[in-house]
């Protein structure tokens, strides 16, 4: 059976459109996409993207969805988000349970934010 679909945006509500893209686009480094105005759409290196939008509510911190950035060097991303003023939730760590080494952060809207990467 042919593909169907072209690709996948994941939408969520934000505040603040400027202080999202300093995030994501300057301390993360995706790539702007398509800018509409209340939504920012940013290309994910590997597949997918990521939308945010000023008319969408902001979800609750405690139902967070989690945003899972696959990463080649963890330790990298960790010292670039702290040299630019944001503090994980605690330094790399390896999780033996899912065989991923990672960290957490919460980008300008509490989003739960995870680096990651899988050690098989």
């Amino acid at each position: 059976m042919a593909a169907k679909y072209q690709g996948l945006i994941v939408f969520l509500g934000v505040r603040d459109l400027e202080a999202t893209d300093r995030f994501y686009s300057g301390l993360l480094g995706l790539k702007l996409w398509k800018d509409q105005e209340v939504c920012r759409i940013y290309e994910v290196p590997g597949g997918g993207r990521l939308g945010f939008c000023t008319h969408l509510p902001v979800t609750p911190a405690e139902r967070n969805p989690i945003i899972t950035l696959l990463s080649a060097d963890v330790d990298a991303d960790y010292a670039r988000l702290q040299q630019g003023g944001c503090a994980p939730l605690h330094p790399p760590r390896e999780n033996s349970r899912f065989g991923i080494y990672h960290f957490f952060v919460r980008d300008p809207d509490g989003y739960l934010l995870e680096i990651q990467h899988f050690l098989d």
